[in-house]
């Protein structure tokens, strides 16, 4: 789940090598100061200019860098994998060494600029997860990272100089979908959407009505529920298979529908149907028209098994729901007068 794979040149070309744990010397795997471009899947990473995790850092959170011309471009010695669980941040920042002074507590990305402790703070301790420390408001400058547990007395070169913060983000999470059609509900009625009528009352054939056909809409609306939706985080996505359904029930769907945690989990599909029109009336006679459509909704248990990026999983509930308008069709009935 966890992996970053550097790239020679910029743009993913070139040669490439892919890492799944920390690697403290680049050397040993003839890729020393090349890195112009990288991959990252899953838990952050940490790039040092030296060997053996030392120098300067950038940070890589999960994505495609097709360039790095804001990091230290082709001078990456060592590569570290943040381990940290990233879910729920909070770090300590002290006004002077060895944690005296004041302190502050925060718990969330922060912007020091506006605070009484902008360009004050000496050390730090990391409760939980791991955080990026910038020297400018706008994310630029001199950087540290700041991992829980790696309590930092002295700043050194650092001292006084943090202005802004932010806590790294966790890989994405992958979701396994598995539909219960063994515990699906269905419900199917028949509906009149619309009703003609034509009156002819003298001894010759009159026509219907001026149309030949009217045009009707049907739809097919897909949505997703999550069960207990607290147990997955927001942005995270998945795609449901739906072959089967398409199969089965002939729904005018797609065959996958696309959640994403936090967005509006809901797809309709609307289309127009002509439905033809008697053409005459019979003389003393009524014709009546009914425009009927079939409406099912079909409800399907899911289970969602979640793995984060480092192999731990949990199954959440939640339930796919498709409400389909099916094609329309007309019933005639023909009366005397």
């Amino acid at each position: 789940m966890n992996k970053i794979i550097v790239y020679e040149h910029v743009d993913f070309r070139g040669l490439s090598k892919e890492f799944t744990s920390d690697v403290s010397n680049l050397i040993d795997h003839n890729f020393n100061d090349c890195v112009s471009s990288l991959k990252v899947i899953g838990n952050p990473w940490v790039a040092y200019r030296d060997v053996h995790f030392s120098g300067p850092q950038s940070v890589f959170e999960e994505g495609e860098y097709a360039r790095l011309e804001n990091h230290e471009n082709d001078t990456f010695s060592s590569l570290q994998l943040v381990t940290e669980d990233l879910s729920n941040p909070q770090i300590t920042l002290y006004e002077h060494v060895n944690y005296q002074g004041r302190s502050l507590v925060i718990n969330c990305e922060t912007n020091l600029c506006s605070h009484s402790f902008n360009d004050i703070t000496s050390s730090h301790k990391v409760q939980r997860g791991a955080w990026v420390l910038y020297e400018h408001a706008n994310q630029t400058g001199r950087i540290m990272v700041a991992r829980a547990h790696r309590d930092v007395p002295v700043y050194g070169p650092f001292n006084d100089l943090l202005t802004y913060l932010r806590p790294l983000k966790p890989g994405k999470p992958k979701v396994t979908v598995v539909l219960l059609w063994d515990k699906k509900q269905e419900e199917t009625r028949s509906v009149t959407i619309d009703s003609i009528c034509g009156h002819n009352a003298t001894d010759q054939r009159q026509i219907f009505c001026p149309d030949l056909y009217r045009m009707y809409e049907v739809f097919t609306t897909e949505r997703f529920n999550f069960c207990n939706a607290e147990e997955i985080r927001n942005g995270t996505k998945f795609d449901v298979d739906l072959i089967k359904l398409k199969t089965v029930y002939d729904f005018p769907v797609q065959e996958t529908f696309t959640v994403q945690k936090g967005s509006s989990n809901t797809r309709t599909t609307k289309k127009s149907m002509q439905v033809p029109l008697p053409a005459s009336v019979p003389p003393h006679s009524k014709i009546t028209v009914n425009v009927l459509a079939k409406e099912v909704e079909v409800k399907i248990p899911v289970n969602l098994t979640i793995t984060n990026s480092f192999n731990k999983t949990q199954l959440i509930g939640g339930e796919y729901i498709c409400h389909s308008k099916l094609p329309v069709r007309t019933v005639y009935m023909e009366e005397p007068i």
